[in-house]
């Protein structure tokens, strides 16, 4: 038999470093395994939703609220046409869907994200800030909020970006 004494009897010293090396392979494996995990932040909406909501008790909501006053839907806010001084569209078709989260965000928070329409000088409308008339959070009850969001995920159509399809080839 022609075994290596180092493969029959390991010496203290082999058997630290193996040690040593198994070791340091766990707590890096374990490092980024709980890196993953545990991503703590106060303002995040994981794991946040509200019940499902009726689409057709938030087109009514939509319509209680004013919402018209600043947005405009295509078959909802015909008959108030010239009434809001900004007449930021909503609905129709998107290459982007909106989801949840965000639709809640911009209901309950306008301010969040200004569409680059809006007009600039908010205090438009004799003098009175169009963003506070916006912000119904003191009257908008919860399930008007619920329905909303439902009627507006409804009112968008997701299609295809268009592609343009390059006429010449690029060298290699």
């Amino acid at each position: 038999m022609n075994a290596s004494p180092l493969q029959l009897n390991p010496t203290p010293r082999t058997l630290r470093h193996s040690m040593f090396t198994v070791a340091l392979f766990i707590c890096t494996a374990a490092a980024l395994v709980l890196s993953g995990c545990g991503q703590f932040n106060p303002r995040s909406a994981t794991g946040f939703r509200l019940p499902d909501g009726d689409a057709a008790a938030g087109k009514q909501a939509f319509v209680d609220l004013r919402c018209y006053t600043c947005h405009k839907i295509d078959g909802v806010t015909e008959k108030f046409e010239g009434t809001g001084a900004a007449n930021i569209l909503l609905g129709g078709e998107t290459t982007r869907v909106r989801n949840y989260g965000e639709l809640v965000t911009s209901i309950i928070n306008p301010s969040h994200r200004i569409a680059p329409r809006y007009p600039r000088d908010p205090t438009a409308l004799g003098g009175e800030s169009l963003m506070e008339i916006a912000a119904l959070n003191n009257v908008m009850t919860v399930q008007q909020l619920v329905d909303l969001v439902a009627f507006l995920q409804a009112s968008y159509r997701v299609v295809p970006p268009d592609v343009t399809p390059y006429s010449y080839r690029y060298p290699y």
